[in-house]
């Protein structure tokens, strides 16, 4: 196919590379420098030349309004698609606001063409080795169009439902995730100025009903003090002012998700939000004064 990957980030690097590396061909816009591992690229000058070379255009941006610019901004994705277009498809992979990807299907399916809400989980590792898990939103003709594109970037991939069902997925998804480094954080905190070596009790951990993803790779990094970005905290913060807003507008209370919110605003007052989500445990360390590398 003729794919067209606007975001060229932590993420959206390795994914597109993972295209290019599947045989399709590639058109790309990003506002930094094209990477190296991507030179056989084509680089386009606007998002509407991206539109108007590619059959399928992939978005991987941070946030709901870098979405909207790109796709109807000025020399957008939508004035790519203007005129004889119909047929493509637009595959946004960024994590945004469910609500306003229902909007943005509506206006691009007016086009002519197919949206697909697929935003990810996996964070970079799960980028480079193509291990992604993909929450898909939109029709079944349109999910399984771009299937073979999913393939080459994931594994664990679902359509879920409708335009927008694929967002309020990874909205769960980054819930479930906030409270487990919350969690696993508390615990390797309470253990360190307890005395124990936090490591040894992590190792405990991983073979009993405690054991976790996040506790195998947030709480290493938490230890190890490896908090370069993966999935950095102001994107994770990001994800939960979606939570929280889109609970707000339903009248359901999610006290957890509140609290995890607060510790990362209290990191991101602390000039911390750059650094991986899993330094989230930073600011709990600076309420008990003590580091769960100290042991």
């Amino acid at each position: 196919m003729k794919i067209g990957f606007i975001g060229l980030g932590i993420m959206g690097a390795p994914m597109a590379l993972n295209l290019l590396n599947a045989g399709h061909e590639l058109f790309v816009r990003t506002r930094s420098k094209v990477p190296e591992s991507l030179a056989k690229a084509t680089a386009c000058k606007t998002n509407a030349d991206v539109a108007r070379a590619a059959d399928v255009i992939v978005l991987m941006l941070p946030d709901t309004p870098d979405v909207e610019a790109v796709l109807f901004g000025k020399d957008g994705v939508a004035e790519g698609l203007a005129s004889g277009a119909a047929g493509k498809t637009v595959m946004d992979m960024s994590s945004i606001s469910p609500i306003e990807t229902k909007v943005f299907a509506r206006k691009i399916n007016a086009l002519g063409c197919e949206y697909l809400d697929a935003p990810v989980s996996g964070g970079e590792v799960g980028a480079k080795a193509a291990s992604l898990t993909i929450m898909c939103g939109g029709s079944e003709a349109t999910f399984e169009k771009v299937k073979p594109l999913l393939e080459a970037m994931g594994k664990n991939i679902t359509l879920v439902g409708g335009n927008g069902d694929g967002q309020t997925t990874k909205v769960a998804n980054q819930i479930i995730v906030a409270l487990n480094i919350a969690a696993v954080g508390e615990a390797l905190l309470f253990a360190s100025k307890a005395g124990a070596d936090p490591a040894k009790v992590r190792q405990a951990l991983m073979g009993g009903f405690a054991a976790s993803r996040i506790l195998e790779v947030h709480g290493e990094r938490m230890i190890k003090r490896i908090f370069n970005p993966g999935f950095r905290i102001a994107l994770h913060q990001k994800d939960l002012s979606l939570a929280l807003a889109g609970a707000k507008s339903m009248g359901v209370a999610l006290p957890q998700t509140a609290s995890a919110a607060q510790l990362m605003a209290s990191c991101a007052a602390h000039g911390w939000d750059q650094l991986d989500h899993s330094a989230l445990v930073k600011a709990l360390e600076q309420m008990a004064a003590h580091e769960v590398a100290a042991g």
